[in-house]
């Protein structure tokens, strides 16, 4: 074992390294989480049962109950992992992964139940629990023996499910019953009041086990239709040809979900309507230990089959002498009166066995073509596979064999006979994506959903099934299958729980040292290398290469062609994460720090900041995920990734948080939030923009750091401008700008200045909004510009252009505007940042509607709509979507200034922009106005003065009252007074403000009415 800082070798014993001093990280080797069910059972009152009796006497009475129940646990495959003195638990699914735990389980309970009850003691009755879920195994040595226990919150509910249940019933949970159904028949109970859980939970009682196949449970289940399977159809065709002269026997290979039941019921029904006589039939889990359960089977179909032919001669056992009938009633469970029968040794009695049902299979097909298909065979119990031998080897021609099974049930006899092996293979893309256009819909608008389960299943198909049902059910797809629709996004399509246990007992086919390699490389991510690997993994180089191999021909990780030396990939996504999520937190915590220290080592720090701070956090290594978190947001900031960016810094201030409490911690803090603030800006996220620097300023408070504090407020003050009404931002700003200049901090001077000026503007106030802004803008231009912390110099002076040449423009300077847009283009063209070129065409554009040239302005909107679109700066969405709703509007493009218009508002809303949400329904009002709803815009006008009014947005106020004065209908007294008083009062607040081109246009539209002689006195 190695130190997972230094890498310094450590010894068993060794609690520190002894080079550099870091505490040694042991995990558990047999600890590992695992996908479940649990069966809790117990005697009913059983202290009642035992109160009056002595110790001796209180085990016998029990000791029945307890052994019928440890019996039909190990008849189905579960371990009992705990004897609860009058019951048991036990699990089914673990230490081996099995994908059919939950019917196993349901029906080992039946089993159960039916055990205890028929020990003929009225007064022994039992209640069973079944729950489905993740626990934690592991194994509990002591000086004696190892026990396998579980642990976890899924324990507890089966445990509850128990507790509730009433005598000899079975109750089970909904997860349990959502994995068994088909296979066991449910009553559903409701939901009841369970102890522990806050809510009540739903409740299931077994009535009983279904008759239906695992095939007619999954076809029924289905919703795809069959694609595909061209190659293996054609080779199936070929073994036909070949059966015709003699006999053929085809085994259908491949893992579970691969599709080989659906292939081999197609072709079978291709065959019969050919006039190929079906004999069928399919090994269980549930009957692995049942003595010739399978071969019971397949000679009922074989009979059924027989006795439904009109030709036939007669029922085939008539042919059979009697020892070969005795062994077919002994298969079938019918009595046995012959004497010989019972006098033969048991070898002898299987190989009669055996030499009646090859005589019933080969007189049937003599006298039809016949496919046997046997489904499942992995699943075969012992005795029915020395038969089936040898019914695969019978020369008959005209007998088809096919046979279905998993590679890690592939019988040994199927070499013998010589049997053709057809290896499944996933489908190919274009059948994954006709599979899916089959249940999604042929839509384009789900092309991507498509694509990203054809990349997270491998196109195996019960898992593209699966992965489809589970967002049908969770409501994230909506409507009929062939035809839904997606109503919300999708961050992971995750895992179904039908198929975890699917790839879990894949995973459970390779070794030890094999799991571990995959674990680390689970931990990597998607793709990793032979070399990442080579010093994360503890391994001869020959051991490593010969796991790899291993791991390669299972296709769990495989090698790809790749410009990188030896690239690993996972075959898809979900057994990436099967594999991870199998891992107990140590051991991923000890994974992961040996990864990030791997990494640190080989100097990635300045090129992947992203892939170390992932590493840092589930290492939960809380220091190096802040300095990974803060670098990963940076570098997503220099490439205008700003949604990204506050990701990272969430990460960062999040990890910061969990480290010890120190005034340099909260310092730290401080200043993470006044770098972030510019991701959260950009992004549009406001609100959370504003609660940066109201928790900065609470902590600067704490820690009595004054500069500090006075940052965060210039941060909050920002924020303010956007989120809250003019008049409190106007306030905290000018406080800001006073403590500021006490500070002298040059820097947050600047920033402060630069958001009292917007505010001013904000509050039609554009005079002091013009005075403020040429102090930060003379500064910034100037030989010692300075900027604070999350932003630079020349980013800032371009903010001041911007906002300085609004307010010239609103006052009617436009040559003053024209020289600072010329500035803002200059330092946008220089910088080449998205987000200063998205700021400098809103200004350019802004600049073109004052100077009456919409389509220009148009121009220039466009381009940085789509940029800031692109780039996801969000801020800048609604505000450059709304001038350009106004440039289409004032070129007479009234449909599309109400489109473009109403995609603005709605994005104001969404981001809490304000004054955003104002100005760009002012301007719908008008568009729609345009377009012949009358009453719709003036409500619309009318709603927005008034907001503006309440909130002290003066500019926009008049603005609306201008609007008010050009849809309100001329055509009677009170219409005309109306508008005479909007336009009054749009031109008294005009004039205050200095917005003297809205004064000019407003004054117009009054000299005309009075021209017409509208005026009234």
């Amino acid at each position: 074992m190695h130190c997972i800082a230094c890498q310094s070798t450590i010894g068993p014993g060794d609690s520190w390294c002894s080079k550099c001093g870091v505490a040694v990280r042991r995990s558990e080797p047999d600890s590992e989480r695992r996908f479940v069910t649990i069966l809790r059972a117990d005697v009913v009152d059983s202290t009642g049962l035992i109160a009056e009796l002595d110790p001796e006497e209180a085990v016998s009475r029990l000791e029945p109950a307890l052994t019928a129940m440890r019996g039909a646990v190990r008849q189905f495959g579960g371990i009992v992992s705990k004897e609860l003195g009058d019951g048991l638990s036990a699990v089914f699914g673990a230490p081996i992964a099995d994908d059919n735990h939950a019917p196993l389980a349901c029906h080992a309970a039946i089993e159960l139940v039916r055990r205890v009850t028929g020990l003929g003691d009225p007064g022994l009755q039992v209640r069973v629990g079944l729950h489905s879920g993740h626990v934690v195994a592991y194994m509990v040595a002591s000086e004696f023996s190892k026990v396998y226990e579980i642990g976890g919150a899924a324990q507890h509910l089966a445990a509850r499910l128990e507790s509730a249940a009433e005598a000899n019933q079975i109750y089970v949970s909904q997860a349990c019953q959502e994995l068994a159904e088909g296979h066991v028949r449910f009553e559903y109970l409701g939901g009841k009041p369970l102890r522990g859980f806050n809510q009540s939970v739903p409740v299931y009682r077994i009535v009983g086990a279904s008759d239906l196949s695992s095939w007619r449970v999954r076809r029924a289940r289905s919703v795809s239709r069959f694609v595909d399977r061209t190659t293996e159809r054609a080779l199936l065709g070929r073994a036909v040809e070949i059966a015709t002269a003699n006999r053929q026997t085809v085994l259908l290979l491949g893992d579970a979900g691969i599709g080989k039941s659906r292939l081999a019921h197609e072709f079978v029904q291709g065959l019969r309507s050919h006039g190929w006589r079906l004999i069928d039939a399919e090994c269980s889990p549930n009957l692995q230990g049942a003595s010739f359960s399978t071969l019971k089977r397949l000679l009922l179909s074989a009979l059924e089959a027989a006795a439904k032919d009109p030709d036939s001669p007669g029922d085939p056992r008539a042919d059979l002498g009697e020892i070969e009938q005795c062994a077919l009633s002994a298969v079938l469970d019918l009595s046995i009166s012959n004497p010989q029968w019972a006098q033969l040794e048991p070898h002898a009695r299987g190989r009669a066995i055996s030499d009646a049902g090859c005589a019933i299979v080969e007189g049937i097909a003599r006298r039809q073509r016949t496919v046997l298909l046997l489904e499942d065979l992995h699943w075969i119990d012992r005795a029915s596979d020395a038969v089936m031998a040898a019914i695969a080897s019978l020369q008959v021609p005209g007998l088809l064999v096919l046979l279905t099974s998993r590679p890690n049930g592939m019988p040994v006899w199927i070499a013998r006979c010589r049997a053709e092996v057809v290896a499944m293979r996933p489908l190919d893309d274009d059948s994954g994506l006709e599979m899916l256009a089959d249940m999604l819909g042929p839509s384009a608008a789900n092309d991507d959903l498509k694509n990203r389960i054809i990349s997270h299943t491998a196109n195996v198909p019960l898992f593209i099934e699966e992965v489809c049902r589970g967002l049908r059910d969770s409501g994230t797809l909506r409507g009929q299958w062939g035809d839904l629709a997606l109503v919300r996004p999708i961050d992971e399509l995750g895992i179904p729980s039908s198929i975890q246990g699917v790839i879990a007992a894949r995973l459970d086919r390779v070794s030890r040292q094999e799991r571990s390699v995959l674990q680390i490389a689970a931990a990597l991510g998607p793709r990793s290398s032979v070399a990442m690997l080579r010093k994360l993994v503890e391994l001869p180089e020959d051991a490593l290469q010969d796991c790899l191999a291993v791991l390669d021909r299972a296709e769990l990780l495989v090698r790809i062609d790749s410009e990188l030396d030896d690239a690993l990939e996972f075959r898809h996504e979900m057994v990436r994460q099967v594999t991870y999520d199998s891992m107990v937190d140590k051991v991923r915590e000890d994974i992961h720090a040996r990864i990030l220290a791997t990494l640190e080592s080989d100097g990635a720090s300045a090129d992947e900041p992203d892939t170390l701070c992932y590493h840092a956090v589930r290492a939960k290594d809380w220091r190096k995920a802040f300095l990974h978190g803060k670098s990963a947001g940076r570098k997503c900031l220099s490439r205008s990734a700003f949604s990204d960016a506050a990701n990272y810094f969430e990460i960062a201030m999040g990890a910061l948080d969990k480290t010890a409490m120190t005034p340099l911690r909260e310092a730290d803090a401080i200043d993470l939030r006044m770098e972030a603030r510019a991701a959260f800006i950009a992004s549009g996220q406001v609100a959370e923009w504003l609660d940066l620097g109201k928790e900065a300023e609470r902590r600067a408070d704490a820690i009595g750091d004054i500069g500090r504090k006075v940052a965060a407020m210039t941060v909050r003050a920002g924020a303010q401008n956007f989120y809250g009404a003019p008049v409190e931002a106007v306030v905290v700003s000018q406080e800001v700008v006073r403590l500021a200049e006490e500070w002298d901090n040059q820097g947050w001077l600047n920033l402060a200045r630069y958001g009292l000026g917007q505010a001013y503007f904000l509050a039609g106030r554009y005079r002091e909004a013009v005075q403020t802004l040429a102090l930060a803008h003379a500064q910034l231009a100037g030989p010692d510009a300075s900027a604070p912390i999350g932003t630079t110099p020349r980013n800032l002076l371009l903010l001041c252009c911007m906002m300085k040449g609004f307010t010239h423009t609103v006052i009617g300077e436009l040559d003053i505007a024209d020289e600072l847009q010329q500035q803002a283009s200059a330092i946008a063209a220089e910088t080449n940042r998205p987000y200063d070129r998205a700021g400098a065409a809103y200004s350019g554009g802004w600049l073109m509607l004052g100077r009456n040239e919409p389509a220009a302005a148009a121009a220039i909107l466009e381009d940085g709509f789509v940029l800031a679109q692109k780039h996801g700066i969000r801020l800048f969405v609604p505000v450059l979507a709304c001038h350009l709703g106004v440039a289409y509007l004032e070129q007479g493009l009234f449909d599309r200034a109400r489109g473009m218009l109403t995609e603005a508002r709605e994005e104001a809303k969404a981001v809490g922009y304000t004054s955003a949400v104002l100005r760009s329904s002012i301007y719908l009002a008008l568009a729609i106005h345009r377009l012949g709803d009358a009453q719709a815009a003036q409500n619309m006008l009318r709603e927005a003065r008034n907001t503006a009014r309440q909130q002290g947005f003066s500019g926009l106020e008049a603005e609306a009252l201008y609007g008010e004065a050009v849809v309100t209908p001329a055509s009677d007294a009170e219409g005309k007074a109306a508008i005479l008083a909007a336009l009054h009062a749009s031109i008294a607040i005009a004039s205050a403000s200095g917005a003297l081109p809205l004064q000019l246009k407003a004054e117009a539209l009054l000299n005309e009415m009075v021209a017409r002689g509208d005026q009234l006195t």
